[in-house]
């Protein structure tokens, strides 16, 4: 108990350094256990260390840095379902209403075509002749990505399902945004909560920590849709103060592909066709989902502006 919020005065690059070293510290048993798979590795020996990482990178520093840094990680996080503020605090309450929650859900599967579209459009990069080293590498990166996610979806098992519906959506969207959104997009703010920043958007703070999301996934034409579906996580945080609800965005995006790839398993469906959703033949699509996705953002803006201003006004604000 001593130890916690004992960092919470300390500088943003002292911060930065023990988060660095709070990662490698988790990394190093997660790194030595990938010699007790035996080679070649196999599919499941691809899943164990996928989990290891993910838990050793994203998910186990978040949760000691909040620790370390406030007094009350929850609520610093975000991740406390619901909070009294005193009626002298005009911040916006950190909790997870069943209206918004729905409501994100339903933005994120309305997003869909038009992330297709993006990802289209995202594809279509072609660098100077002189950066053709660089584009090589990318399309291989690109490539061993895909082969390895085609390998942990090729399952025809419910019990098959669940774990990748765990792996591949559950785990990354909650370790994810708890080190993006939850970490370092407070420390581009200076590591002063966003409970604390009353209606200032900290626009700079929420697309830094977007593109550092995008790029760490090292998938360069998914780049574009990838840092702006971040940038779209970091501004629902502020707007509720609740990161379950980017956390629910994030899952309902992973989650869909898990369940799409299943079904087209179980089916024969092409899955190019469906990655296609939005693009190609279907453009008009993608296009009428981005003007929606747009609208319903605003929409969404706009409603917890006006719940946020009725909660300060009960409080007597």
């Amino acid at each position: 108990m001593a130890l916690r919020g004992k960092f919470e005065q300390t500088h943003t690059t002292i911060k930065v350094v023990q988060w660095l070293g709070c990662i490698f510290l988790f990394s190093i048993p997660a790194m030595g256990s990938i010699i007790l798979f035996p080679q070649p590795l196999s599919v499941e020996s691809l899943k164990w260390i996928q989990l290891l990482q993910t838990s050793a990178i994203f998910l186990f520093p978040p949760l000691c840095m909040a620790y370390l840094w406030n007094a009350q990680p929850w609520e610093w996080l975000g991740l406390k379902v619901s909070i009294c503020q005193p009626s002298n605090v005009s911040v916006p309450p950190c909790s997870l209403p069943i209206k918004r929650g729905l409501w994100a859900v339903g933005l994120m599967l309305i997003a869909l075509p038009a992330i297709n579209l993006l990802s289209y459009l995202n594809q279509q990069l072609t660098l100077p002749e002189f950066l053709q080293p660089l584009e090589a590498w990318m399309k291989t990166q690109e490539e061993n990505a895909a082969l390895i996610t085609e390998q942990f979806l090729n399952v025809r098992t419910f019990g098959g399902l669940i774990i990748n519906l765990l792996l591949m959506a559950l785990l990354p969207a909650v370790a994810e945004e708890l080190t993006f959104r939850g970490v370092v997009q407070k420390l581009f703010q200076g590591t002063q909560a966003l409970e604390n920043q009353s209606s200032k958007v900290p626009h700079l703070a929420i697309w830094c920590s977007a593109i550092l999301f995008s790029a760490i996934h090292l998938q360069f034409y998914g780049f574009v849709p990838r840092m702006l579906m971040g940038a779209l996580f970091g501004y629902m945080l502020v707007w509720t103060g609740s990161l379950w609800i980017p956390i629910l965005m994030h899952f309902t995006n992973n989650a869909m592909a898990v369940l799409l790839y299943f079904i087209a398993n179980l089916t024969g469906w092409d899955m190019e066709k469906v990655d296609t959703i939005g693009a190609k033949d279907t453009l008009w699509l993608g296009v009428l989902c981005l003007l929606l996705t747009i609208v319903g953002i605003y929409a969404f803006r706009r409603s917890t502006t006006m719940s946020n201003a009725s909660s300060r006004i009960s409080n007597g604000n």
